[in-house]
């Protein structure tokens, strides 16, 4: 038997012939990808030197000089503007009412939004569009609007909250909410709670419900309670959502403070209601000591900063997933 001939080898392929690299050396493509990214990103970045780097540096420059904002005359005196704050007796109240905001805000609004959220996503509620519709508006509406709301509603005479009162008999729990300096604060803080509670509601309504259903099926097959579900289940998993609207929530409240104090009070009575920035505001713009205000500005900035890493640092955990 003669062995079976074998096919003749077919055209063998080459491969293709490679440049040499030499090193430090970049396909044209990734250089050209590199120059478009940074043709992109340079807009972005003068903007935000222009209208943030160089502004906060300048804060900090003009924290060091005494000036009063409009005369020519500037002069350097160092540190002397933040000893002078440590012997301010209004502004260790100012500091004292935007953390005393700060916390009662803070908890009222986290742990309102939370429960609200797991209510809404949680029970089977009719007309629950309308609540979170409701709830939501005030997030809407002008700061300056809410301010002007509840300066109504706090109205001495004619105030939807003391004509309330009036018609329940309740004439001895009528009060002047913006002129007693012992509740004057309180009333700026539920105006603050009214304006956030609807948008942090919504945000957590929406990282409840990406939880999966079969979790809450199988936790209540092993008899866990609505209470239990919700801390050992649905708080775990939105912990990131949690974290990140607490931080946000913190430093987006300086501001709204300082908004709704001007509208509502200016700082009043007797300074009983002055925040940070207000009392800034005051100093640097009204009593013409601009590097002085300027100071306060910095002591906010460092205490923006520090709440900030606090809370991130007080918060971190490992994240869970399902």
């Amino acid at each position: 038997m003669t062995p079976p001939s074998t096919p003749p080898p077919g055209p063998t392929r080459r491969a293709p012939k490679r440049e040499p690299s030499t090193p430090g050396s970049r396909p044209a493509r990734r250089r050209g990808n590199t120059g478009f990214v940074l043709a992109c990103l340079l807009p972005a970045l003068v903007l935000f030197a222009v209208f943030m780097v160089v502004p906060t540096v300048n804060v900090f420059r003009m924290s060091l000089y005494t000036w009063s904002g409009f005369s020519p005359d500037m002069r350097f005196v160092g540190l002397d503007n933040f000893r002078r704050l440590l012997d301010d007796d209004q502004f260790v109240r100012a500091f004292q009412n935007t953390v005393a905001l700060l916390v009662v805000v803070t908890v009222v609004t986290m742990g309102t939004g939370l429960f609200l959220a797991a209510i809404m996503t949680r029970q089977r509620l009719r007309g629950r569009g309308l609540y979170r519709f409701v709830l939501y508006i005030p997030n809407v509406l002008s700061v300056v609007v809410i301010a002007a709301i509840f300066s109504a509603v706090y109205d001495q005479k004619n105030g939807l909250l003391n004509g309330t009162l009036r018609l329940l008999s309740l004439d001895s729990w009528q009060q002047i909410w913006l002129g007693d300096q012992k509740i004057v604060l309180y009333s700026v803080a539920i105006a603050m709670v009214w304006q956030s509670l609807g948008y942090y509601m919504v945000l957590y309504m929406a990282g409840m419900a990406s939880i999966p259903e079969e979790l809450y099926e199988a936790s209540a097959l092993d008899g866990a309670s609505a209470v239990r579900q919700f801390f050992a289940l649905t708080l775990p998993l939105i912990w990131q959502t949690l974290r990140t609207t607490l931080t946000f929530f913190i430093m987006s409240s300086v501001n709204l403070s300082f908004v709704l104090v001007r509208a509502m009070t200016g700082g009043g009575p007797d300074g009983s209601s002055d925040v940070l920035l207000n009392y800034m505001y005051k100093q640097a713009y009204t009593n013409s000591s601009y590097g002085y205000g300027m100071a306060i500005g910095v002591v906010v900035f460092a205490f923006s900063f520090l709440v900030s890493l606090l809370v991130s640092r007080a918060t971190r955990r490992e994240p869970l997933q399902f």
